[in-house]
């Protein structure tokens, strides 16, 4: 007992420090995370479809078609890519120790002495003080009122009281009394760092996107077994049969068909894309002060359709001020003096929190007292009561419903009045009491209140809403996420900070009246706002509640009794002035503490969520016409109708290239559930179309007997053409950026096609006048049949029937529509569609000019560039006209300068033709016409302002 006495006063010396520094007794500890980055690579690279591109990579360079192998480029990117995506994850969770106490205070020489928690070493008396965190597993020497708070280590919300001869673990957090210990266990031995392994392990967030996008690939994954075997066999046969291919060197060209349809049904891109999104998503959130810990995350915020609020350093700023003492009637002036001294010493002690510390300005210590009986206060019962040996009685500060009950709240009682009144203006209350009795031990023991309480003076406070904190709840009110505030405080007090802030609720829950049954829980969360006096343990089964009913739950906070409730959220948020236990287990952290960040994480989510539902309709279009061509040529034994080489040119310019840029643009669509369904809705149709056209226009070309080289071009550029037009009718509806990326990305085709190096390397030719136009009319069907494809798609997937939102007031019913707009409205309808025809009559002609290079009187270059923008003023016309039907007003901006040009092309035939040409004519006319109708009212109302739809955005 003397050598413990003397061990709690005095500590280690410096030798004995030194002796166990020397032996490695210190809590120095670095954990691994429970993916090594030899795991990470493995996963990133070592998959079952970077085996199959890996494997198909060298096969052509083996047998010396290394052209054709360009689609390796972009496996070898992916990998790379995630890999640096999984690298950073693994440095953000080696950084998100649960042990990350700025400092540990320890006993050594007789003198308390700061130092790093990994400096602290075996047997060192460690100094315990509210709001401290333990630095190492300790077996308790002295206490007196010393309580810890052990939840994020033993899922026990409630604070333990420590006696001598108790274990305190590392991790725990003192939240008030004081004490010493001695460390018993440090470094890996300790309890936090085997909870850390614990928290820490590899887990990511819930994920629609990657939980589709791994889907897909598991699909394709079954099938393309199969699939290539039965296009080997095809190709193989088609090409002489197994007797004669190998001994003719023709497997060459059999195994070459077979890769190339193999490699076109994977959507590697998607995952790619996908990983770019987030990472730059995630990027621009830290040029924010948001830290994204897990990369998903960045699209989880925009699911979520509840976020549960924490009242203290999330609505307000966490700075609490005193503002004034309330004097009951009954209040002597003798206790009045006794009282101010009272409070003094709340204010003044060391473990004072920071509501008491608040108090110091107001009551400065007149002259020192000593204490003969003291509980500490409880975060559980909300309450602390001190007895002097100068002061008679025993005084009680705490929160005024958890000190006399109903009697705090009760309109009988001044309390109640008082307290009630005082609540309702957003002011924190605490009441002081006084009985006239001092604690006895078994008070102390029992931590009972003394009898014969009586109140006798009303304490307020202060807290400072953050400034942004209304504008920021008033972005989810207009977004339609719910939201709950949730504090340990006074009800009326959460209330009123909450009307304070912009939400229209009457009063506050009290959380002790909650239900035990958890349905019964979320039924009641369904119904109410705002929750006061709510403890840890609550909070985390509110979170759980909610989820039960189907909602996306964020959580914000910035305390320890948060930490629970943000790990059990689907997106937990903390500030960054925040305990480091609810950092750790965070999936952002807002850096600078500012709430209105959380607007910004919304909008990139949904970018991240509605820019991939776009992008990934342009692979999975690919996925499935890859797939069914496999299986028709397949089964049908025809020779595959591309090489790997033409696939790039498409895949890179109509999909990999502009879905980079599609992926990145500004998109404030709204998310809902369903992203694959919604993609493969589009892309399965839209698929089967281009499947079957170029099906179609093999056997045409069969039929014409030409050559195999022709055959190839003809079918390359079908595909080219109609990737262009699926990927400007996903970019719909067109602004100035979308414009430039799909007419550089046809123009870039156009080069591919008419540069003599590339149609050498690419092995394009001209296909013939007969074979140019059936392609033509092949590819006019296609692309008219996609267009119905996506109108079906946008009127049945797109806008499925509105439902009524609970809690979202409806809105009254819309006026009746006047028949000036319904004549707009149809005169628009009228423009559009007279827009379509031009547009599909102007791309058919500008392909067979564009084709038209086989006329050896003419020169290539003149027929090409020509047919090439003839084509693309068709296409973008085409594209303007669904803008009209939408009330784009840079769609008609770019209408009427296409009309423009078109009435410029007809006086310049008008003014130099040897005779009057009435087409010529009626087309300025016609043209002239559609303008005046665009720019006058009253169909000019109908349309929007050009900037805005430039800048802004739709839903997929």
């Amino acid at each position: 007992m003397d050598n413990i006495s003397e061990l709690a006063t005095s500590g280690l010396t410096r030798t004995e420090v030194a002796e166990r520094v020397a032996a490695g007794k210190t809590n120095a500890f670095v954990a691994d995370t429970s993916r090594s980055a030899w795991s990470i690579v493995r996963a990133n690279v070592f998959t079952l479809f970077n085996g199959i591109v890996f494997a198909c990579f060298f096969v052509l360079f083996l047998v010396g078609r290394w052209q054709d192998a360009l689609f390796g480029l972009a496996a070898f990117a992916n990998a790379i890519i995630g890999c640096v995506q999984e690298f950073r994850a693994k440095s953000a969770l080696d950084r998100l120790a649960l042990m990350n106490a700025p400092r540990a205070l320890v006993l050594r020489d007789g003198e308390e002495v700061e130092v790093a928690p990994g400096e602290v070493v075996l047997d060192d008396v460690l100094v315990f003080r509210a709001g401290e965190q333990v630095p190492a597993d300790a077996r308790v020497l002295t206490a007196r009122g010393l309580q810890i708070d052990e939840s994020m280590l033993t899922g026990e919300s409630d604070p333990v009281e420590k006696q001598p001869g108790d274990d305190a673990l590392s991790g725990a957090v003192v939240v008030a009394g004081e004490g010493t210990a001695t460390a018993t266990r440090v470094g890996a031995d300790s309890y936090a760092n085997h909870f850390a392994g614990e928290a820490k392990r590899f887990s990511l967030v819930s994920s629609e996107l990657r939980t589709s996008v791994n889907r897909v690939l598991k699909w394709v994954s079954w099938i393309i077994g199969p699939v290539g075997l039965l296009v080997l066999n095809a190709q193989i046969i088609v090409l002489g049969g197994y007797s004669t291919v190998f001994s003719s060197g023709a497997w060459v060209q059999a195994v070459v068909n077979t890769i190339a349809s193999l490699t076109a049904m994977i959507p590697l891109g998607l995952v790619l894309m996908t990983s770019i999104a987030f990472a730059v998503g995630a990027s621009r959130l830290a040029r924010r002060q948001v830290l994204v810990n897990e990369l998903p995350a960045v699209e989880g915020l925009a699911r979520v359709d509840v976020v549960c609020l924490d009242k203290t350093g999330t609505l307000t700023v966490g700075e609490i001020g005193f503002d004034e003492a309330h004097r009951l009637d009954g209040l002597t002036s003798p206790q009045e003096e006794d009282a101010a001294a009272v409070l003094a010493w709340y204010a003044a002690s060391p473990d004072a929190n920071a509501t008491a510390r608040s108090m110091r300005t107001a009551y400065p210590v007149i002259s020192p007292v000593v204490v003969s009986g003291y509980i500490p206060f409880s975060s559980a019962r909300k309450w602390s009561a001190v007895s002097f040996a100068e002061v008679p009685g025993t005084w009680v500060m705490g929160a005024p419903e958890m000190v006399f009950g109903d009697a705090a709240t009760s309109s009988a009682t001044q309390l109640g009045r008082t307290v009630t009144a005082l609540a309702e203006t957003g002011r924190r209350t605490l009441v002081l009491g006084h009985a006239g009795s001092a604690l006895s031990e078994a008070d102390v023991d029992a931590e009972r209140l003394p009898d014969g309480l009586r109140p006798i003076i009303v304490l307020t406070f202060r807290e400072q809403v953050r400034p942004d904190a209304a504008q920021t709840l008033a972005y989810f009110g207009r977004q339609q996420v719910g939201i709950r505030i949730i504090s340990g405080d006074n009800p009326r007090t959460v209330a009123a900070i909450a009307r304070e802030v912009g939400l229209d609720v009457a009063e506050g829950f009290d959380a002790r009246g909650l239900p035990g049954d958890d349905a019964e829980l979320a039924d009641v969360l369904d119904r109410h706002t705002v929750f006061g006096r709510v403890t840890p343990e609550q909070k985390k089964r509110m979170v759980t509640a909610l989820q039960s009913h189907g909602h996306t739950v964020a959580m914000t906070g910035d305390g320890v009794n948060d930490a629970l409730a943000i790990k059990a959220a689907d997106i937990g948020i903390a500030m960054n002035s925040g305990s480091p236990a609810t950092k750790a287990v965070a999936r952002l952290v807002l850096l600078d503490g500012q709430f209105s960040h959380l607007p910004d994480v919304v909008a990139e989510g949904r970018q991240v969520i509605a820019n991939i539902e776009r992008v990934s309709m342009l692979f999975l279009n690919k996925t499935v016409y890859a797939t069914l061509l496999a299986i028709i040529f397949g089964a049908f034994v025809l020779e595959f109708p591309f090489l790997p080489r033409q696939l790039s040119i498409t895949d890179g310019l109509t999909i990999g290239i502009p879905a980079f840029f599609l992926a990145l643009m500004p998109n404030a669509a709204r998310y809902v559930p369903g992203f694959l369904r919604r993609s493969l809705s589009f892309a399965i149709p839209s698929g089967i179309v281009v499947a079957l056209g170029l099906t179609w226009y093999t056997f045409v070309a069969h039929g014409l007997g030409v050559r195999e080289e022709q055959l190839r071009t003809g079918a390359t550029v079908i595909l080219a053409v109609v990737g262009i037009w699926v990927l400007a009718v996903l970019a719909r509806p067109l602004n100035r950026f979308k414009v430039a990326v799909v007419g550089a990305m046809f123009i870039l085709l156009v080069a591919v096609f008419s540069i003599p190096l590339a149609r050498q390397f690419f092995v394009l030719v001209d296909p013939g006048p007969e074979l140019a136009v059936a392609l033509t009319g092949i590819t006019i069907v296609m692309v008219a049949a996609i267009e119905v494809v996506r109108l079906l798609h946008r009127r049945l997937v797109l806008s499925p029937p509105s439902r009524k939102d609970p809690g979202v007031a409806t809105s009254a019913s819309a006026p009746p529509v006047s028949a000036p707009r319904v004549v707009a409205g149809v005169i628009t309808t009228v423009v559009a569609v007279l827009a379509y025809a031009f547009g599909a009559v102007a791309t058919g002609f500008g392909i067979l000019v564009f084709l038209g290079r086989y006329d050896p009187d003419v020169s290539a270059s003149v027929f090409s560039l020509t047919g090439a923008a003839i084509a693309l003023f068709g296409l973008l016309v085409f594209a303007v006209a669904a803008g009209i039907r939408r009330g784009s007003g840079l769609s008609r901006l770019m209408l009427t300068i296409f009309l423009g040009l078109a009435i410029a092309l007809s006086v310049i035939v008008l003014a130099f033709g040897d005779r009057w040409d009435w087409g010529a004519a009626l087309t300025a006319a016609f043209a002239a016409g559609i303008i005046v109708l665009l720019w006058t009212p009253p169909v000019s109302r109908t349309f929007g302002r050009i900037l805005e739809s430039s800048m802004g955005s739709a839903a997929p």
